[in-house]
């Protein structure tokens, strides 16, 4: 724990004691949730970041409908090694990382829950998070999309996410820092890095797609259907999202959380465009963005626009930021209040966006794109335009 004198000049964070203790809200879907982690192991390739491993090792979550969630417990957020990891890498602006208990939130999933069997199998949905963070800083989104009835399945991107823990403890973190130092400041590597990294990200989800029927429980086993299947995520993972439905026809919709699609750093930069920004695609895509990220802004949204053959539809949330689509919205708030820190913390993270306002629309939007295409169920319009519903939406 930092001494008092290393609090953030201008804050009263010393007068806390103790770390910080966070909640996640709550689900709105029908059903409770289940979850169990699995290690995957491709034996096919070398691990791309770090060489001397001869094959690449993943763990993924998978949420799911569950019958019932009397008796089981509540899954953490984070692990204990993967929590540590979060910490030291800590890409939240202005926030002292070290002074909240990240390993003691818990999910509303529960572990080992018994399936819901009377009413699946379900849809299934891959989470790709933003490069650098954990899967589990998608926690709200996916536990809830598995409370309205698919299975969710969450890839941890070994040595790009903050780090990854292990059965047994093991914890690999990550390698991004470490190989943008070495490219930087040259355009050419660094591009050749951004590249490589989402690369190696369809790589594993495709690996996990061709795995995880096989990797599953057997309780588990007559619960997704993975004949309806999507894909959504943050940041990099949107555009892994999207690239992964380009290379792959098993993909039949997703769903793009302020994620460029070239191989750039900054969203307004035009040029070398992703393979799916300059091809487009034939099936159903969603772009949701921070405020002012729409067609004119970022190039490459308009590019894969432009090229698309198939269902697309656009939208950014007034007063949102990068990170309002991450697990961000509804801790950051709760981190500041205990802290005590200044607004411009909560606002350089996640916007001027009501929290609140900021989760249901996301929860309603992203569940709507999926419930059309994967399930075939009227969205009552709330695709088509304006909603009075989510006043902050404004489609592009």
């Amino acid at each position: 724990m930092p001494s008092r004198s290393s609090a953030p000049a201008g804050s009263s964070a010393s007068r806390e004691h103790g770390p910080v203790r966070l909640t996640l809200p709550g689900l709105s879907g029908p059903y409770p949730v289940g979850t169990v982690s699995l290690r995957l192991v491709d034996g096919s390739r070398p691990d791309p970041w770090v060489t001397s491993r001869p094959y690449r090792e993943l763990m993924v979550d998978v949420r799911y409908p569950a019958r019932t969630a009397a008796g089981y417990r509540r899954a953490p957020q984070m692990l204990p090694g993967a929590a540590a990891g979060f910490t030291a890498l800590n890409s939240l602006s202005g926030v002292p990382a070290d002074r909240v208990d990240w390993a003691a939130t818990r999910t509303h999933a529960r572990e080992g829950a018994p399936a819901e069997r009377r009413s699946g199998p379900f849809p299934v949905l891959l989470y790709s998070p933003g490069a650098g963070d954990p899967r589990t800083l998608g926690t709200t989104l996916c536990d809830d999309l598995a409370s309205r009835g698919y299975v969710v399945v969450a890839v941890d991107h070994t040595y790009d996410a903050s780090a990854v823990e292990f059965p047994g403890g093991r914890v690999e973190s990550s390698v991004l820092p470490a190989e943008y130092d070495r490219a930087y400041p040259d355009p050419g590597r660094i591009t050749a890095l951004l590249r490589k990294a989402i690369t190696v990200r369809v790589a594993d989800t495709r690996f996990v797609l061709d795995r995880l029927p096989r990797a599953l429980p057997r309780a588990l086993c007559d619960t997704p259907d993975f004949d309806r299947l999507g894909m959504f995520g943050q940041s990099a993972g949107g555009f892994t999202a999207m690239q992964t439905m380009h290379d792959d026809p098993r993909i039949a919709a997703a769903a793009d959380l302020d994620g460029l699609l070239a191989h750039q750093q900054e969203d307004r930069t035009p040029g070398n465009l992703s393979t799916v920004a300059a091809d487009g695609v034939d099936r159903p895509f969603l772009l949701i963005g921070k405020d002012g990220n729409d067609l004119r802004t970022v190039p490459s949204w308009q590019a894969v626009w432009q090229h698309s053959h198939g269902w697309h539809r656009g939208l950014s949330l007034r007063g949102a930021e990068h990170a309002t689509y991450t697990d961000a919205v509804a801790l950051v708030p709760q981190i500041a209040r205990r802290l005590r820190l200044p607004r411009s913390t909560v606002v350089n993270n996640i916007g001027t966006i009501a929290p609140r306002h900021a989760i249901d629309a996301e929860r309603a939007y992203v569940a709507a794109f999926f419930d059309r295409w994967l399930r075939g169920r009227d969205d009552h319009g709330l695709l088509e335009g304006p909603s009075r519903r989510h006043p902050e939406a404004r489609f592009f």
